[in-house]
């Protein structure tokens, strides 16, 4: 059962149900946001954890983000595969004592990635080429900890994926966005209508990255079981 984190109405899991229809993994949306309890790991081949627009230390306002974080740390302890997107790749960064930045490296709309030698070895990023579009809707970053493997970076943000341990992946940009949430994120900004049609123009490479890097996180936690 891969478990799919839903921290925001406005960030839903989008491309992520295509890849998992296209997989043999049940899944479940869990929403903390809305009360939902999070579940028991006992049956968890996988965690998937999506962005949102709290910050990781948004507590007060955010009180389901502390046990968001608590079952960050049990996926890790568990030693099930973990994939935090965004928001979710900050939290994994946070609960395993690297820094999340306010304000720092903001990024928005279709920008490209560079691997570094190890992203490339990775197998979450195989059959990507050694640069890739992606899509970035981020104010914060993250600076991954001590020991974890830098898999991926941009112009503006050095930090674009991690790997921590064997099995847990941290990324800032996102592989799960739809033209619809594009549109969504992009409704109330200046430059709205200029992310739309750049988004619209890309969108078959950007589609094509995502769906193998997802489908390729699929496979992990198919492997790990």
């Amino acid at each position: 059962m891969i478990i799919l984190i839903q921290n925001d109405p406005e960030v839903p899991p989008g491309l992520l149900l295509e890849a998992l229809r296209q997989s043999p993994n049940p899944y479940r949306v869990l929403r903390p946001d809305q009360g939902e309890p999070l579940e028991d790991l006992a049956e968890a081949t996988g965690v998937i954890v999506l962005g949102g627009k709290m910050g990781v230390d948004d507590v007060t306002e955010f009180p389901f983000l502390v046990p968001v974080k608590e079952f960050i740390r049990a996926t890790l302890a568990g030693d099930i595969p973990f994939l935090g997107i965004c928001l979710g790749g900050q939290l994994l960064a946070q609960v395993t004592e690297g820094r999340v930045i306010s304000r720092a490296n903001e990024e928005l709309g279709c920008h490209p990635i560079s691997l570094t030698r190890l992203g490339q070895a990775d197998p979450i990023f195989t059959s990507l080429p050694p640069q890739f579009m992606t899509f970035q809707w981020h104010h914060d970053s993250f600076v991954p900890p001590a020991g974890a493997s830098r898999l991926a970076y941009s112009n503006a943000c050095p930090h674009q994926a991690f790997r921590f341990g064997k099995l847990a992946y941290g990324f800032q940009f996102h592989p799960e966005v739809t033209p619809s949430i594009v549109a969504l994120w992009s409704a109330d900004t200046p430059q709205s209508q200029d992310i739309n049609a750049d988004f619209q123009e890309k969108e078959s490479a950007y589609r094509r990255a995502s769906l193998a890097v997802l489908t390729n996180f699929l496979k992990i936690a198919n492997c790990a079981r």
